[in-house]
């Protein structure tokens, strides 16, 4: 396993971390989830080299915190480090365009999920706490800022970062200007490739340390998808990839494999991708079985894609706006 340094934080992590989101379960996720399932595929995750693990409240109401503090006490003798976020207290993911602070981080709100947080994880603090979603237009709000640095100050939380909208990846860079914020999570992925255009540079400059999610389309770059993929009835993915949408990612994901060099897989192509760019920080694939952990894991070894092409792969951007489907 290669590591990365996350930005200003210094911390030393691998840089394909384990996104919890999938074994979370719970609405508005992935359905399939297994938690027999789950301790093993962290524990070979640890075993390999992992040592960035996000999750957040929402991923199973406090279980995939659950699942992630029984990891840490299985593993006390490994340096484990730990994401969660803070659920919007209206639960609106994004943000509607009128909330308003209040409406979705109050300052008590921000205290008592960390609070909950503190106790799923069954630690007295957590290395970095990011607010699951964001509006720039609450940057300059002093009352969030003053929250957080009480639970600094109070010695509950290290770093602190901001997990933005999909396809929004510069609704972000007030909030930087504050200089509280130390890591951006944000959706990084062969077709969505925005991130380079303001978010990278400003990342670089200052020291800020970036989580890709999404790496896979949520499937669709892991092609395995075709025009007739259906999903089981609560799966979020059935939303995303209705009409609209299917169509074109199957379409797109063919014309990807058409590129891959030979015994390379769609998946590993698209890691390899992310972690091409020097300001990215981590890649938190989604891992719910054995095979995930092995394969997703073993992308890191050093071997980095040709620069021809990651300049071909970048001709495959796909610019999309948010949508109700696409939340």
């Amino acid at each position: 396993m290669e590591y990365r340094t996350m930005g200003r934080l210094g911390w030393q992590v691998s840089e394909v971390g384990y996104g919890m989101w999938g074994i979370g379960g719970g609405p508005g996720g992935f359905t399939g989830w297994d938690y027999d399932a789950a301790p093993g595929c962290l524990d070979e995750a640890v075993e390999l080299g992992c040592n960035f693990f996000d999750t957040a409240w929402v991923y199973g109401r406090g279980v995939s915190e659950q699942l992630l503090g029984a990891l840490l006490r299985r593993h006390p003798d490994r340096r484990l480090y730990v994401a969660t976020k803070i659920p919007p207290r209206n639960r609106e993911w994004p943000p509607g365009p009128h909330d308003t602070l209040d409406d979705v981080f109050p300052a008590a709100h921000i205290r008592e999920y960390t609070e909950h947080s503190l106790k799923n994880l069954g630690v007295d603090r957590i290395d970095l706490m990011q607010f699951h979603v964001w509006e720039d237009r609450w940057a300059a709000d002093e009352r969030w800022q003053e929250a957080i640095a009480e639970l600094k100050s109070d010695g509950l939380i290290d770093g602190v970062g901001i997990s933005v909208n999909r396809w929004e990846p510069a609704n972000c860079l007030r909030a930087l200007d504050t200089g509280l914020i130390d890591v951006i999570q944000v959706i990084y992925n062969i077709f969505d490739q925005a991130p380079e255009d303001e978010l990278f540079a400003r990342a670089q400059a200052d020291g800020i340390g970036i989580i890709a999610r999404v790496p896979f389309d949520e499937g669709g770059l892991t092609g395995t998808l075709t025009a007739d993929t259906v999903w089981p009835e609560g799966d979020w993915r059935g939303t995303y990839f209705g009409p609209e949408n299917l169509g074109p990612t199957v379409a797109r994901a063919e014309r990807l494999k058409e590129l891959l060099p030979e015994g390379m897989t769609l998946p590993e192509l698209s890691l390899r991708f992310i972690l091409a760019h020097p300001a990215v920080s981590t890649v938190i694939p989604g891992m719910r079985r054995s095979a995930h952990v092995r394969a997703n894991l073993g992308v890191s070894d050093a071997r980095p894609l040709p620069a021809g092409l990651v300049e071909t792969l970048r001709a495959h951007r796909w610019d999309r706006t948010p949508t109700a489907w696409s939340q």
